[in-house]
């Protein structure tokens, strides 16, 4: 086995292509308790540049190995490990850093993946997947045949909600800025895609045959947020997952007063946080269940190796990508 590793690493906070560096390390040991896991694929997600530019809630000590997400393989188990084996598949949480080669970690925090899940889609299960799947349960009681409304429908996020929302039965209105995109996501589940802009309550109307939606996910904010209040029933909610746009939700009093609408948020990291390890293990139970099937692959645009980290960032962080921009070790 080698007796090095490569890690990427940042000292300060800025640009990450500019702040990024791939450094050799010794192979990690387990210590009693721990697992040694050797990477397999880590993709690089916007908190992951966020959290390199410092403008991520949560702050690494620095210096820092970015990559909130990731699978690999357990190498070697320290004493007293009973819950993974040599061999297994397992998923990282995501305070570890997981653009390296190799992590020791405790045991216990990893997920094993069960057979017939391709390590590189694993590695992409646990933030996306996972906040489409509380997005859906959290929230509002949807029933089979319900209606939901959400933006950045062609998001790694918003793909799994489409996928998701289908197997369960609900309906869903799927807002995109870019036209193309409406075959392809009618092709993953989406029941009715539409192009943002002005006219979306009315095209909304239109394509549910005015079906109440009581549930709204908005991944951008701003005037985008406020369209999808707009389509919601009286009493419903809007869960803010993400911030695309830059720009804050600006609610007009009558839409709380009149509709009574809730405005909730989610932050993965955090519902990870406050889980027990029995609520973790019950959360994955659906998502591997429908990775099996084939559901739930992120789309891939280009896999990079770790040592060309920068290229990687620099490639991430551009707009209209077609998928994934991932570490594949």
């Amino acid at each position: 086995m080698n007796k090095t590793i490569n890690a990427a690493v940042y000292e300060t906070h800025g640009n990450p292509r500019d702040m990024l560096r791939v450094e050799s390390r010794a192979w990690p040991k387990p210590a009693a308790g721990e697992a040694v896991v050797k990477m397999r694929a880590a993709p690089i997600n916007p908190a992951d540049l966020n959290q390199i530019e410092g403008k991520y809630p949560v702050r690494a000590e620095l210096p820092a190995t970015p990559g909130f997400e990731g699978a690999g393989v357990v190498a070697e188990v320290g004493a007293n490990v009973t819950n993974v084996a040599v061999g297994d598949l397992v998923i990282l949480p995501h305070n570890i850093g997981t653009w390296r080669d190799a992590v020791a970690m405790k045991a216990d925090e990893l997920v094993v993946v069960p057979k017939g899940i391709e390590p590189v889609h694993a590695a992409m299960l646990k933030i996306n997947p996972m906040t489409a799947w509380r997005l859906l349960h959290d929230y509002v009681d949807l029933k089979k045949g319900d209606w939901l409304i959400q933006n950045a429908a062609n998001s790694a996020a918003g793909r799994a909600v489409i996928q998701i929302a289908h197997d369960l039965g609900y309906k869903s209105v799927n807002v995109v800025r870019r036209g193309e995109l409406t075959d392809e996501l009618r092709a993953e589940g989406g029941d009715v895609v539409l192009v943002d802009g002005e006219n979306l309550r009315d095209e909304v109307k239109a394509a549910t045959t005015g079906a109440p939606i009581r549930l709204g996910l908005n991944a951008v904010g701003g005037d985008s947020a406020l369209r999808l209040a707009n389509c919601l029933a009286p009493g419903s909610t809007l869960v803010t997952f993400g911030a695309m746009g830059l720009q804050p939700l600006k609610i007009p009093n009558g839409l709380l007063i009149f509709k009574d609408l809730r405005f909730r948020g989610i932050w993965i990291n955090k519902w990870y946080d406050n889980a027990t390890k029995q609520e973790r293990m019950e959360a994955f139970e659906p998502l591997f269940e429908m990775a099996k099937r084939g559901l739930l692959k992120t789309k891939i645009e280009k896999a990079y190796p770790l040592g060309e980290a920068k290229a990687a960032v620099a490639h991430a962080a551009q707009s209209k990508r077609s998928g994934k921009i991932i570490f594949q070790f």
